[in-house]
């Protein structure tokens, strides 16, 4: 399955696989997105898989909402690594 990025005002819902293949169609979506918009949420409940290369677009997303000083909400039951990524991140 093809990764589908579908939204509404900032509400955005991701789903398909988010891999090597499909990173750049992630990244070129969210491209400026922050500049759109003051705060988003993404819907992750809709991936079927994502690898290092999608948990590395979500972090990047996070690390540039942080230096924006803007709101970035990821909910829904995702993969494992990707909480894994971030939950690391909170106990250094």
């Amino acid at each position: 399955m093809n990764l589908t990025i579908t939204h509404y005002n900032n509400f955005f819902k991701v789903t398909g696989i988010l891999n090597r293949q499909s990173v750049g169609v992630f990244l070129k979506e969210f491209q400026d997105v922050f500049e759109r918009n003051q705060s988003i949420t993404i819907s992750i409940e809709g991936l079927q898989s994502i690898d290092k290369d999608g948990v590395n677009a979500l972090a990047k997303l996070h690390n540039e909402s942080i230096v924006l000083k803007k709101q970035l909400s990821i909910i829904g039951f995702g993969c494992k690594d990707l909480y894994d990524h971030f939950k690391s991140h909170d106990a250094a």
